[in-house]
């Protein structure tokens, strides 16, 4: 592991973490701006909302995320920009999928009954389904994340900073000391990613829904 440190320093290991760090963030938040409303949209459109979660689904489960780098690349240009968009495209399907779900499995009685005391659409919205929506909105921003911090690790192949660059100086010069010292690194942070939108997930859902999941798992 001394190797690997000392991999890591030599390779401004740091600023690389920095450079993944920002990498990462900037996609997640404009997906998470692009793909919420989306999602409200679907859960709302019925059939049709239905059909775009569906094929949001089919995307996400489908399309190798290395293909999608891949594509971006070949009809924009190399940087940190293109890499931006190919990691937003990726980071939408999850978020957009989670929110319509939520959105549509408010419950309805509560619906019916806003209704019947005079809220308006956008007050059932903002005041019942998107309240209700949230732990699902963390569990397919928990998915983004994870997915982001990752894939971020190919966007050094095409020409964007992160711990990537590291990962492919240790692929190109057979030094699995510097391969580790960027791999490693992304792993911790996919990881500590995780660990705290969980405890996000945790946070947003209500005690009521977290007791009713906990005696459905113990059955």
């Amino acid at each position: 592991m001394s190797a690997v440190w000392t991999a890591f320093r030599d390779n401004e290991g740091w600023l690389r973490v920095r450079e993944h760090a920002v990498l990462s963030a900037v996609p997640l938040a404009i997906a998470l701006a692009i793909g919420i409303p989306l999602g409200v949209l679907a859960g709302r459109l019925g059939r049709v909302g239905s059909f775009a979660v569906a094929g949001s689904a089919f995307i996400t489960r489908m399309v190798p995320t290395f293909a999608v780098m891949a594509l971006v690349m070949a009809l924009t240009s190399i940087g940190f920009w293109p890499a931006v968009v190919g990691l937003v495209l990726l980071g939408i399907p999850s978020i957009l999928l989670n929110t319509a779900t939520g959105i549509r499995e408010a419950d309805p009685h509560a619906i019916d009954a806003a209704r019947g005391m005079g809220y308006t659409e956008p007050q059932i919205l903002g005041r019942l389904q998107l309240p209700l929506a949230l732990p699902h909105i963390a569990a397919g921003l928990r998915t983004a994340a994870v997915l982001t911090v990752s894939t971020a690790a190919l966007a050094g192949l095409i020409g964007a900073d992160g711990l990537g660059v590291t990962i492919a100086a240790g692929f190109s010069n057979n030094q699995d000391d510097v391969l580790l010292a960027g791999a490693i690194p992304v792993t911790a942070m996919a990881l500590l990613a995780d660990g705290l939108l969980v405890g996000l997930q945790h946070f947003l859902t209500p005690a009521g829904l977290r007791r009713h999941s906990l005696t459905r798992t113990t059955r």
